[in-house]
């Protein structure tokens, strides 16, 4: 595809996905102003395809956003008022995507062989989000909370707590990211695509980890922790693709 056409497809995209999930109340306005420069950005330096990956992944956190709303809302477990989220929601999850479209695109530039690991690392912070993110949005549902790093029982929302549906729920999202980021991108499946996948259950217990030893203690923010999270979850990724 020629630069020019994706470009402008890439803005296209962006623009109507952050005005759709404004209009719908999804996304507050500074949101929707995130999610246009990430997704242009993602669009421009990736693919299409990344776009595209990243567009079917945050209608899925937008939609288990809004799932159950009413129940969530009752023990103030909402995002903001009616589960909309502002950019920080979008940043913590989106600056690790954009850092290795960037990079990517820069790889193709100078034609290094690192273009398969780049896209492993894109896809892992895609799946750490969406595993992260179902399992906050779903687990809730599961009264039976513990914290990750006592195991003891907590209230639903704790920050580090887990739960056998959130779990479940998370490891069911890595999986379904992964392998259509990896169909999407690739056009194929292979053996790799367990790296995204696998890296996205972990990356979210990494968060998990990170929320009960930090954000509990208010030395962390959960969009610093989710940024975070999937940064060593995707570097960890590439690791495994260029020396195991």
């Amino acid at each position: 595809m020629e630069l020019l056409t994706q470009i402008i497809i890439s803005g296209v995209l962006s623009a109507a996905l952050s005005a759709i999930a404004y209009r719908l109340q999804m996304l507050t306005f500074s949101g929707a102003l995130a999610s246009l420069v990430v997704g242009y950005t993602v669009g421009v330096f990736g693919s299409v395809e990344w776009l595209i990956v990243l567009v079917i992944f945050t209608a899925a956190g937008l939609v288990a956003t809004k799932m159950d709303l009413s129940e969530k809302s009752k023990y103030g477990l909402q995002e903001g008022d009616l589960g909309e989220r502002s950019y920080k929601n979008v940043l913590g999850v989106g600056i690790p995507a954009c850092a290795f479209a960037f990079l990517y695109g820069v790889n193709a530039y100078l034609h290094e062989p690192y273009g398969l690991a780049l896209t492993v690392a894109f896809i892992t912070t895609l799946t750490v989000a969406a595993a992260d993110t179902v399992a906050s949005e779903i687990g809730v549902r599961d009264r039976k909370v513990w914290l990750i790093t006592t195991f003891e029982r907590v209230k639903r929302g704790t920050n580090g707590g887990v739960s056998v549906l959130g779990t479940a729920a998370s490891v069911a999202a890595a999986v379904f990211t992964g392998v259509v980021g990896w169909l999407l991108i690739f056009k194929g499946i292979d053996a790799y695509v367990l790296v995204p996948i696998s890296m996205g259950v972990l990356g979210n217990m990494i968060d998990s980890v990170f929320g009960a030893a930090f954000e509990n203690k208010g030395r962390m923010s959960k969009y610093t922790n989710n940024c975070v999270s999937a940064t060593i979850s995707a570097f960890l990724g590439i690791i495994i693709v260029l020396y195991l």
